[in-house]
């Protein structure tokens, strides 16, 4: 059967009542031959997932604020129609997972009817009625934004398909799917989301990550790690024993010993985390602090830790330096991380996240600026 045929079936399915679902869902697409304990975050270990097995009848998760969410057999079907989609199109599992983040974020895995704006949306299959201006649909997305028509957007399936965009989009890159996006792989599944969407509230996606990690696991039948064990690089440092000699590894190696500690603001002193963690500041000045056995104190401010140490050539930065990130035209930067090798950092990313590695590709477009402390 052809892409278009799949997608056919698809859409027949979903439209059909949740005990129809379940069985159709199911053998839409063939069990995954992933095996558990894959890692989500690197998408060159894990390609797409397909759904295996029938959609169970609710699923409790906590998301990053630590409030428990539970689903029903209706939205998991939902989320089940949009990972047997980005299966079919070959969407890799963080596509996914996006995918889920930004559907339960927006609907609440609902395909909502807007009768306030289109009238008629109401005598199409729906989950309920929503309000958001003209959105529509599982994905809320905007018929008069050139998302597609509001019968396209309240088939499941076509939203599916014209939020991953890409190749097999329907709307040919106009408005930009997920995979239309470049370099939509490294960025943080929350900004990918956002850069889809263009929500006025673009740090709400993230808060979901947990819980579409666990459903998509759930659905796939596979163990998804998001640790931070995922989230390192090869090639960073792991251990005091593989960092550079002196201060720039004694800072790094500081700062590794918090991986895991949530990302709080104004947290992090230079004892350790307040609150029970570090904003990016907060990391920083604790990291320079032990790593110099209490000789440099560092303000908990980036746009006074901008102003200290020694300005250092983009080109010649060095693993332990600091990264600091502006908006243009802001004037002072928002964002300061440690500088890892390669595209790699080490950082307190913000609300919702923890301190982790991550990559300077994140904040493509901004201004950069390198200070040395030592």
């Amino acid at each position: 059967m052809g892409l278009k045929g799949v997608v056919a079936v698809a859409a027949v399915v979903v439209l059909l009542a949740p005990g129809a679902a379940i069985l159709g869902v199911a053998t839409l697409i063939s069990p995954a031959g992933a095996g558990s304990g894959t890692c989500l975050w690197d998408d060159q270990r894990i390609g797409s997932l397909s759904v295996a097995g029938s959609v169970p009848a609710s699923l409790s998760a906590t998301n990053a604020n630590g409030e428990t969410v539970t689903l029903n057999q209706q939205q998991l079907t939902r989320a089940a129609s949009i990972v047997a989609v980005g299966h079919t199109d070959s969407v890799p599992a963080r596509g996914q997972l996006i995918a889920l983040m930004t559907a339960i974020t927006e609907s609440s895995l609902r395909v909502l009817s807007n009768t306030t704006a289109y009238p008629a949306s109401g005598n199409l299959p729906n989950d309920g009625d929503g309000s958001d201006h003209d959105s529509v649909g599982l994905f809320q997305q905007r018929p008069a934004a050139g998302w597609g028509t509001v019968e396209n957007l309240m088939d499941p399936v076509w939203s599916s398909r014209a939020f991953y965009g890409g190749p097999n989009g329907p709307n040919n890159g106009s408005p930009r799917g997920l995979l239309d996006l470049d370099g939509w792989e490294t960025m943080e599944p929350g900004a990918a989301a956002q850069a889809v969407q263009v929500s006025a509230y673009p740090d709400r996606y993230a808060v979901n990550q947990p819980i579409a990690e666990q459903m998509l696991g759930t659905l796939a039948g596979v163990s998804l790690a998001s640790d931070l064990e995922c989230a390192q690089p090869s090639n960073a440092p792991s251990t005091p024993t593989d960092l550079p000699s002196g201060f720039p590894g004694a800072l790094i190696a500081a700062a590794v010993s918090q991986m895991g500690k949530p990302y709080v603001w104004g947290g992090g002193d230079f004892n350790g985390p307040t609150g029970g963690g570090f904003d990016c500041s907060g990391l920083v000045l604790y990291a320079a602090y032990q790593a110099s056995g209490g000789r440099i104190r560092l303000p908990h401010y980036t746009g006074f830790q901008i102003t200290l140490g020694q300005g250092i050539a983009w080109s010649e930065k060095q693993p332990g330096d600091l990264i600091f990130f502006g908006y243009p035209g802001a004037g002072g930067p928002h964002h300061v991380a440690i500088y890892i090798s390669g595209e790699r950092i080490l950082h307190a990313p913000r609300t919702g996240d923890v301190v982790r590695y991550g990559t300077i590709s994140e904040f493509a477009g901004e201004v950069m600026t390198v200070r040395r402390l030592a």
